[in-house]
């Protein structure tokens, strides 16, 4: 750090007192020299780079930002170069018009690699990094009094804790995704491949794993294919707060240094000018918009899970404001899939990007009347103008599809209520549905495992042991039963492998959450979940377990004999009573951020989250 000493300086502004200001050390030029500051003599400023091409006079000034995500990962490799680009193209706009805010240093908060943990106890760390991302960046935001930001996100629940926290202060604030990973080369088949694909490939011998781990995710970038990350990155750029182009290129795209640092300022320039905040941007209709678009392209169940919490960061409640859990699912019957991608068709959201970009689908949605083309996006344009600006192509009709002849006739998301979810809101990616249901009804034998590790232990070993219609019951996984909700791409991926191999279908049914990449007759968020005796907790061996997508109900028929289920409820509240309050099922936790968790998390509904208190 160089830190300048200050005695009374009325030219900068500063206290009578003695004062320090700290500025983070860089790179001089080679003329440069530093600021010296000495009593009753003005501020000299030269060797600019010194200072990050500041003027300490503006030490009062408002702050501007730039914040990145990090983490363990190739998800995030390509967040410093982009923060370090935006950071100049910021520096440079302040000198040239000579605008009357002071620039920080870039902040960084901490993310997980999901790819990396899934299927290990570990992955209950992902969702918990969300909330964690969430306190970094409301302290960064606050502490600095920060009045205009630009965000470089990566993975997946990095940019949903970031945005939170964007709108609690409601800084202005404008998103740079920093873009998908490229697909993988096998190069025994010369096929396409992906994290996805290397999942499927669990019971497989070593040769094949390791070749499929090896040449699955080349280079840097969060997943490819409309997985979680892409999800979020088109609800984010939908909702108004990323310009729509900026979503779909590759990572290693290079207008991600060149072209997008200018018009993002541009972007921040445009809101600070008009007064425009992310909560003028972020309303019920916009996030209408964002979950449509996300719909329509076959997205993440996840987004059920962080949609409500961008809602409730805005002050908005997704389920009374924006639409309830019948207008969800009226919406995704009328909404085709208009896109080929992974992980339930071929492609990749670099292809999307070669053919239009998601703005392509946007105009599509549009035209079709899906959507509300008067929100305010952070361009200072509404969403219809900034599509008529960005001009899309008609779709090719191999990558994305037009409306009127979709990938799929239904949308890709369905909630589901009933005697095991009676609040409703157990999710299922309808999109990603390989097979078993008939009539638009699967019955299925319930087979019970109380975690996901027992589940994978029995598909390693026992794998003959599971049978067509078999219904997978993975409890005690849930917000604050696992705790953090893990979300479960190793076990679906070996069903799903197991499936395609014996031709046959396993359904699963959990209180956890999916990764983007799951596929086949999935459903997550189950509530009340296991650790708190909700029914999955009271679910048997044997069980029937129905998914009626006609009625979009989830029911146990064992539950239709009342004194039955009271029976299994007693004993299970026995089991918990005698064992100090917590079920023997229920795995026992020491680490801190694990026992916060299970502390205060919100039911899937509410966003899955750490509570916040209410302010006073």
């Amino acid at each position: 750090m160089f830190c300048v000493f200050a005695f009374g300086l009325a030219a900068a502004g500063l206290k009578e007192h003695p004062a320090v200001v700290c500025f983070p050390a860089m790179s001089a030029d080679p003329s440069g020299t530093f600021v010296s500051i000495n009593p009753g003599r003005d501020v000299q400023r030269v060797g600019t780079a010194a200072f990050l091409g500041e003027d300490v006079r503006k030490i009062h000034d408002p702050v501007w930002a730039v914040i990145g995500n990090l983490g363990d990962s190739q998800c995030y490799l390509g967040v410093t170069g982009k923060v370090q680009a935006v950071q100049e193209a910021l520096s440079r706009r302040i000198a040239r018009d000579d605008l009357a805010v002071r620039l920080i240093a870039p902040a960084f908060t901490l993310g997980v690699s999901d790819g990396q943990l899934n299927g290990t106890p570990q992955m209950r760390f992902s969702l918990v990094g969300r909330e964690l991302v969430h306190d970094i960046a409301d302290v960064h935001l606050a502490a600095n009094q920060v009045a205009g930001l630009v965000a470089v996100v990566a993975c997946d629940k990095p940019p949903v804790g970031t945005l939170a926290a964007v709108l609690e202060n409601n800084t202005p604030a404008v998103i740079l995704s920093d873009g998908p990973i490229r697909p993988g080369i096998d190069p025994e088949s010369g096929g396409r491949i992906d994290l996805v694909s290397a999942f499927q490939m669990a019971d497989q011998d070593d040769d094949v794993r390791a070749r499929f781990a090896l040449h699955a995710c080349p280079g840097q970038g969060s997943c490819g294919g409309m997985f979680t990350y892409n999800t979020m990155q088109t609800f984010i750029a939908v909702l108004g707060l990323e310009p729509l182009h900026m979503v779909s290129p590759a990572s290693d795209d290079p207008r991600r240094m060149s072209v997008f640092p200018d018009q993002l300022v541009d972007c921040l320039v445009t809101m600070t000018e008009r007064g425009i905040r992310p909560r003028h941007i972020v309303t019920p209709s916009s996030l209408r918009n964002a979950l449509t678009v996300a719909i329509a392209m076959g997205g993440s169940t996840n987004v059920l899970l962080h949609s409500v919490e961008i809602a409730r960061a805005a002050g908005i409640d997704l389920w009374s404001d924006v639409l309830s859990q019948d207008e969800f699912n009226d919406l995704a019957r009328r909404l085709p899939v208009l896109v080929n991608l992974r992980p339930f068709g071929d492609f990749s959201m670099v292809d999307v990007d070669d053919h239009g970009g998601l703005q392509a689908i946007v105009h599509e949605l549009l035209a079709a009347g899906f959507l509300d083309g008067e929100t305010l996006t952070c361009t200072g344009e509404t969403l219809a103008e900034q599509v008529r600006r960005l001009d899309p192509p008609a779709p090719d009709q191999d990558v994305i599809y037009p409306v009127e002849k979709p990938f799929k006739d239904t949308g890709g998301l369905r909630l589901l209520r009933g005697n095991l979810a009676p609040e409703g809101g157990a999710i299922l990616k309808v999109a990603g549905v390989e097979g078993g249901v008939q009539g638009g009804i699967f019955t299925g034998k319930a087979r019970v495992f109380n975690g996901e590790r027992p589940l994978i232990e029995a598909l390693d070993g026992h794998p003959d042991s599971f049978e067509d219609n078999d219904m997978v019951v993975i409890r005690y996984e849930g917000p604050r039963g696992a705790p953090g909700m893990p979300e479960l791409l190793d076990p679906t991926s070996r069903i799903t492998a197991l499936c395609r191999q014996k031709h046959i279908t396993i359904a699963l049914m959990t209180d956890a959450r999916f990764s983007g990449g799951s596929v086949g007759l999935v459903v997550g968020h189950v509530a009340p979940e296991a650790f708190l005796g909700g029914p999955i907790a009271l679910v048997e061996d044997g069980d029937t377990i129905v998914i009626d997508l006609n009625t979009d109900r989830l029911e146990c028929v064992q539950f239709g004999d009342f004194d039955l289920y009271e029976r299994r409820a007693a004993a299970w509240r026995a089991a918990a009573e005698g064992n100090g309050g917590l079920h023997p099922d229920v795995t026992p936790v020491t680490d801190r951020m694990l026992a916060r968790m299970r502390a205060t998390a919100l039911p899937a509904l509410l966003g899955g989250g750490m509570a916040t208190p209410l302010a006073t």
